[in-house]
């Protein structure tokens, strides 16, 4: 099925009007797991919240999998997937580099998806017309860069430190392959990735609602992304996207050292 980019519009609009007037107010942050700082705001719960109304209002035989209230009929062909702040310690830190994450899944296969940040005025969108762009410059559509060599791309990861014992020695070396490493921005560099700025992100650790709506997004501009052994990405896990086969390749070999 294909899903209206006006029906993400009405999405990206109704998450924005819970997540803005919170974005550098000061609000109070919920630490969500014992042990480490796993951050929830109210901007988190209740834009999820209002996602979650107009999807069951639109599609009420759907099921939803959100990060904040849980599941609700995924036993469903069609599960809407949704995490309505990706980047929450961006978001406490008032950085805009996180993004509300709503995405379709069919049989388990993420169709749809689509990538809002409001406080830039930036919508990144997949359906079955292709892959996106609305905000500042005017809409196109989205494409990779072309790039196939480690040598001349630019590396994103959330941070080195997610990797651990011998998969941050490999990382390391990887990083040393690239023209460019960055770290942090979350979603924002999977968007980039499709927007042609960026040409490797490499992210353990992930969950289905961190990726979901990005898969499509990064496919259907021209990237591949899988997990770092070469199987699908919407379960989550420990995610490599890259803007060519080639590329994706190379990091990979690279990352298995």
């Amino acid at each position: 099925m294909d899903i209206s980019i006006d029906f993400m519009r009405r999405i990206a609009h109704a998450a924005a009007a819970e997540t803005l007037p919170r974005f550098r107010s000061q609000a109070s942050v919920t630490n969500k797991e014992a042990g480490s700082f796993d951050p929830v705001t109210e901007a988190d719960r209740e834009a999820e919240r209002v996602i979650r109304a107009l999807i069951s209002a639109e599609y009420p035989e759907h099921g939803i999998l959100g990060e904040e209230h849980g599941s609700e009929n995924i036993s469903s062909r069609h599960v809407w997937v949704i995490d309505p702040i990706d980047g929450t310690r961006a978001f406490i830190s008032g950085i805009p580099v996180w993004g509300t994450l709503v995405g379709l899944t069919v049989d388990g296969e993420a169709v749809a998806g689509m990538m809002s940040q409001p406080f830039t005025g930036e919508l990144f969108y997949a359906n079955a017309s292709g892959s996106h762009y609305e905000g500042p410059g005017g809409p196109r559509k989205l494409a990779t860069r072309r790039t196939t060599e480690l040598s001349q791309a630019t590396l994103f990861t959330t941070t080195p430190a997610l990797f651990k014992g011998e998969a941050r020695k490999r990382y390391d070396q990887f990083e040393t392959k690239v023209q460019l490493a960055r770290y942090g921005t979350d979603c924002y560099a999977f968007a980039m990735l499709a927007a042609g700025s960026v040409d490797i992100v490499a992210d353990p650790g992930l969950k289905p609602y961190d990726i979901v709506a990005l898969i499509p997004i990064i496919e259907k501009a021209g990237g591949v992304i899988t997990t770092f052994d070469g199987g699908p990405a919407e379960k989550g896990g420990d995610i490599l996207a890259a803007t060519t086969p080639e590329l994706h390749a190379a990091a990979m070999a690279a990352l298995h050292g």
